[in-house]
């Protein structure tokens, strides 16, 4: 005997993140390849080359069906919806900057400077237009493009052939 899942919706749509506080960015790509983006993943900690108010988006995520995601190219904008997490409002993994309470505001200031250590693009602005919370003056890391990789690896290929010739 085989069970066969069924779903069965009603005539009216399906609300999603229903109650939940949500807000519009606009995200720019500032890396070389294309971003993609997952329905659940936590905003603030997506990928270090996409350029937004990283703080406006702790404690949320893209306001999308789950299982969709959402793609960035390469010098490319793209207005998003997100929404705040529900449930006890911990979060753990992802790029590793929060690890810890939404609710704690020594973990959300550490979570900032994390941010802007590693270099996170947008991790210094702020609704406001000032400094982040937690913003330090160290100036976050320049993402490298392709052809300053490339030279840097010709470069390193000739210097390891400089020293196997002597």
């Amino acid at each position: 005997m085989t069970f066969r899942q069924q779903y069965l919706y009603g005539d009216e749509p399906v609300e999603i993140n229903a109650g939940r506080r949500t807000t519009r960015l606009t995200v720019e790509n500032t890396g070389d390849r294309a971003i993609q983006i997952g329905s659940h993943y936590h905003f603030f900690e997506v990928n270090s080359a996409l350029s937004f108010d990283r703080q406006k988006a702790l404690g949320m995520h893209l306001n999308i069906p789950a299982g969709t995601s959402v793609r960035v190219e390469p010098g490319g904008t793209r207005e998003v919806e997100l929404c705040e997490y529900a449930g006890t409002g911990r979060l753990v993994g992802f790029s590793g900057l929060l690890n810890g309470s939404l609710v704690s505001h020594p973990a959300r200031v550490e979570a900032v400077r994390r941010a802007i250590e590693q270099g996170f693009a947008g991790a210094r602005s702020s609704t406001e237009g000032r400094p982040a919370a937690g913003e330090s003056k160290a100036t976050p890391k320049k993402q490298k493009d392709s052809k300053q990789k490339e030279s840097e690896q010709k470069d390193s290929k000739q210097n390891k052939q400089k020293k196997g010739s002597r």
